[in-house]
This record gives structure tokens, C-alpha cells and sequence, in this order.
């Protein structure tokens, strides 16, 4: 399968280009300024434009989730059922049921709740900690010193292991993380004793 893009940054992020590598979509880009190397989204935006903006200004909506029930409503009453000519007069649906064949489906859809997550690397500190976007958060003690796989959206911080979630980090609270008692990182007895070490030789 193939997926044909132009060059915005959402385009070309990593998230993308990890996403359809895991799914097996080949990504495309189109070269820029080039309306014609993407003519079938044009066109579908002008149909977009001249039958579903039409149905709006007669019927206006309220919310973001009514546009978005709306559009996909008229998405598969209107336009997969809708003859097209540059399909040889058949419809969307048409087309799409007679290349089901050649249409390789998931087995598990539970990719899909992470295959879209940010993700970075980050070294845990000896306290147990990670950063992202500035702020703390705090990670099992296993995990002390070593380099892990982060991902993340809006509802939650993970880490990972071999693709498979295997925690979550929490948010750190500087109130409650002050009476907390930890488990003493091995790198940070190792540094002191380095440092009682240089002390005595001087």
C-alpha cells in the first residue's frame, strides 16, 4: 500500500514515517509547488467544497464532534456511493470491494492505540526520574541509569521495551516527592564513594 503526501512538517515526522513502516504503507512525498502530482486530493477537496460546504450553510453546525459526524456521514451515503467518471462511472465502494483481494487487513488492532505515540530516548536519572517538556516524572527503579524508549501523547507517558509497553511513568509531585523515601541508585554510591575517595587523598 502506498500513501501519497505533500511536504507539511506533520508529513515528514518521524511519528509518520515509524507509523507506516510498522504498518507495512509505503510513504510518498509529492515534490513541492506541484498542484498536478497531487490531482486526486485536489479534486476531492473541490467536491468537498461544492457538495458538503453546500449542506453547512443550509444546516449549520455546533461543535466540532457534530462537523466531524456530518462529514463522514455524507462521506459514505453521498460520495462512496456516488458514480465517479474517472472511475469508469462506479462508485468508490465499488472499486474498493473489488480490490479487496489485494487489501491486507490487521489482525490485531491494538497497534493502533500505540503505533501513533511520540517518541524519545531518555537516560534515567539516578533518582529515578526522566524529563519531558520540561517536566519530571518518575519511572520504576529498575529502570535507574539506563536508556529507555519513551512514548507519549495528551493522556499518558509509557516506557517500552521491544515494542511492548512494559510502564508508565507519573507525573512528579514536588510536595509529595519530598517525603518520599528511595532506593538508593548503585551510580549514586558509586559517585560518593569517588568523591570520599578524592577527599582523602588530599
Amino acid at each position: 500500500m502506498r500513501h501519497n503526501a505533500d511536504n507539511g512538517k506533520i508529513y515528514r515526522s518521524e511519528t509518520l514515517q515509524y507509523a507506516c513502516a510498522q504498518l507495512g504503507i509505503t510513504l510518498a512525498h509529492t515534490q513541492p509547488y506541484d498542484p498536478r502530482a497531487k490531482g486526486k486530493v485536489e479534486r476531492l477537496f473541490k467536491t468537498i467544497q461544492t457538495r458538503f460546504y453546500p449542506l453547512l450553510q443550509t444546516d449549520p453546525v455546533h461543535s466540532l464532534e457534530e462537523l466531524n459526524e456530518r462529514f463522514w456521514n455524507w462521506l459514505e451515503r453521498d460520495y462512496h456511493r456516488r458514480a465517479h467518471a474517472s472511475l469508469d462511472n462506479k462508485t468508490p465502494l465499488e472499486v474498493f470491494e473489488s480490490q479487496l483481494k489485494d487489501i491486507t487487513f490487521l489482525e490485531d488492532l491494538s497497534i493502533l492505540e500505540t503505533i501513533f505515540l511520540k517518541r524519545e530516548q531518555r537516560k534515567v536519572k539516578p533518582d529515578g526520574t526522566i524529563s519531558i517538556d520540561k517536566k519530571l516524572y518518575e519511572v520504576p527503579s529498575c529502570f535507574i541509569g539506563q536508556s529507555i524508549d519513551v512514548r507519549f501523547d495528551e493522556n499518558g507517558i509509557y516506557v517500552f521495551e521491544e515494542n511492548k509497553e512494559v510502564a508508565k511513568a507519573i507525573p512528579v509531585s514536588m510536595k509529595d516527592n519530598a517525603h518520599v523515601k528511595r532506593i538508593r541508585s548503585p551510580f549514586a554510591l558509586t559517585q560518593s564513594a569517588d568523591v570520599k575517595g578524592e577527599q582523602d587523598h588530599v
